[in-house]
This record gives structure tokens, sequence and C-alpha cells, in this order.
């Protein structure tokens, strides 16, 4: 008999709106997530956890702290799960506890429910972890979450740079999915076609929805096309809707120069750049307007990066991502002709 359909995992629930994190307990409660109640909650350093804990009112609920980003803390937090016998865990806070917490979940065979108090990056709903270790940062294979909250009053809380950088994760899929479209026609890669429609979706989304941060319409639609981008990889079985060259070159800039952005700050500028490299003149305006529209960095000296230190960086890219094919290794620029090209994009965004 052919195969007509194929199932995939997404979260039982989507909850983007005002007050969303006041409905938490109900939903751990629920039998299809948690069948005797006994649930973790998990808190990143920037959530005050013993007032959060107060507002939920989950009956026996234990909180954990997370500390860092690493993946010691996940280990260990992981350990703790699996030894509590715990049914299920919240993850309340930004991606590096939600990261954390996707790992230690996983490591335990427990579901997960993610819930954002900022959208800097699209892990509130992919399947995997970026974690810090030893040698830098690595990403890590996870289950997606069961249920993902986005609480609006908590992201405007947020800081608004934390928010804005949601925007170039979100975007840069377009640059992805070229990237995906590449290898296709170079090295045969087979594309998914559903991975692609959701993430270009969730990106054209964002790069054409009016307002911005101050606005509940533009948070929900950035907040539902980050959770749209985490599906698509969830589809994919891979990160590949979600990251390209732009990815490549933001993991150089994190190596070259540790600190020096966030994420979607960097994979924006990535993916403005790379538009360029493919000649797109028409896609590299669209994103290049919305970035400036959210006041996100669209020139190396927006990020405090000279031309030649993004030059180097460029350089590098294809060495963060063994094995993945993108316009960096279709081109495969000598650092000169880097160079060259760095110096005309610097003067077809600043000029």
């Amino acid at each position: 008999m052919p195969l007509l359909a194929r199932l995939l995992p997404a979260p039982l629930v989507v909850d983007v709106r005002r007050g969303a994190i006041a409905d938490l307990g109900p939903l751990l409660a629920d039998r299809r997530i948690a069948t005797e109640g006994r649930v973790a909650v998990a808190v990143g350093p920037g959530v005050h956890g013993d007032e959060v804990a107060a507002r939920l009112e989950i009956g026996e609920a234990e909180l954990f702290r997370v500390a860092d980003g690493t993946v010691d803390t996940a280990v260990r937090l992981g350990k703790r799960l699996r030894a509590g016998a715990y049914e299920a865990v919240a993850a309340i806070g930004g991606g590096r506890t939600i990261d954390v917490m996707k790992f230690a979940a996983n490591m335990a065979g427990i579901p997960m429910v993610s819930v954002a108090t900022n959208l800097a990056h699209d892990g509130i709903a992919s399947p995997t972890s970026s974690l810090e270790h030893e040698s830098g940062k690595g990403s890590y294979g996870v289950a997606p979450p069961v249920a993902v909250v986005v609480d609006l009053d908590s992201v405007r809380q947020a800081p608004q740079r934390m928010v804005r950088a949601g925007i170039g994760d979100v975007i840069n899929n377009l640059a992805a999915v070229a990237d995906w479209e590449l290898a296709a026609e170079d090295t045969g890669e087979p594309i998914d076609g559903l991975a692609v429609t959701l993430a270009r979706s969730a990106a054209q989304a964002v790069l054409h929805q009016p307002g911005g941060t101050d606005s509940d319409g533009f948070l929900t639609v950035l907040a539902e096309a980050l959770i749209l981008s985490g599906i698509a990889m969830t589809v994919a079985g891979s990160s590949r809707p979600a990251s390209g060259g732009d990815h490549e070159i933001a993991y150089a800039i994190d190596q070259l120069y540790p600190g020096l952005g966030i994420h979607g700050e960097l994979v924006g500028l990535g993916a403005l750049f790379c538009t360029f490299l493919r000649e797109d003149t028409s896609q590299a305006e669209l994103v290049s307007d919305c970035l400036a529209r959210h006041n996100l960095p669209r020139s190396p000296t927006d990020m405090g990066l000279s031309a030649a230190e993004f030059t180097k960086a460029v350089v590098c890219a294809p060495g963060t991502r063994p094995g993945r094919y993108t316009i960096l290794e279709r081109l495969g620029l000598t650092e000169a002709e880097a160079g060259a090209r760095v110096e005309e994009y610097v003067r077809s965004v600043t000029g």
C-alpha cells in the first residue's frame, strides 16, 4: 500500500497571548502531559523563580534553577529529573534556559513544555539544544517541546534588543532555504518541501508584517513565526531549513570574537550578506529594509567589526559546519576574494 501521509511530532498546545503563563498549571495537569501531576518547573537566572512559582500555583511542583547554558548543567539537571521520577518539566525563561531543559528532559525521557519569556531565537520550539562546552558551543538533537507557551506580558518586559534578535533569526530562514536549494542543485541533496514551506512562510510573515516590537500584533506574528521555524526543523530532521551560510558566519564570529553579539543579530547580518553573494538583489533589498526598520545590524561596523575582521569570519565560516553546503561552499572564496566582496557589500548597505 502506498504511503499517503506522514505523522509529524508537533506541539499539543501553542498558546501565544498576554497572561498565558497563568494557565500553565492546568496545562501541566492535562493528562496527556502528566498523568499523576508530578512535574518540575525550571527557571533561568533572569526570572524571579519564587515569584513565578507563586503565580503558577502548581501543587507539589519542584522548582529547578538553571544557572547557565552549559552541557554540564544540562546533564546535571537531567540526572535530577530522572532520579526524581518526574512526569514532565516546564522551562520558563529565555533561549538558554529552554535549551538546557530540552536536553535535560530528553535525557530523562520526559515531555517538556517551553514557556518563552523572550523571543530572541527559534529554539523555543526546535528539536535542538545549543549548549556551551569546553571547546565552545555545540548543537544537540533533542525531542521538541510538547507544548509552547509565549506570555506577551513577559516578552514586553524583556530587553528590546532580545526581541529584535528574534526577527533576525526568522528572517535568516530565507537565506537558509536558498542555500538548501543550492545544495540540491549542486550536490543532489534532497529537499523536504514541507519544511521549506514552513520555514519560508515564517520568514515572509515577519518580513512583511507592519508595526514593531511595541505592538501585540507584531509580537504575536513573531512568536508564531519562531514556532513555525522550530517545527520546520522537526519536519526536516535537522536545522537545514533555518541554518545556512548565515549561521556559519555567525558561528565563526562567535569563535573568533566571543561575546560580540546576540545570535539573532549575527545570523540576520549573515543572511543579508549571503543574499548579497547570491546576487538576489530584490530579496536583499527586502531583507535589508526589514533589518533597518527594526534597528538590526546590516554592516560589520554595526556589530563592532572591521571589514577585515568580518572577512576573516567569512573565510573561516565553512569550517564551522563540515558537510553543510551553502553559497559560501559554492563560491569557495579566498581571503582576497572575500575581502573584495565584503567591501562591495559594505558599500551597498551603507552607500
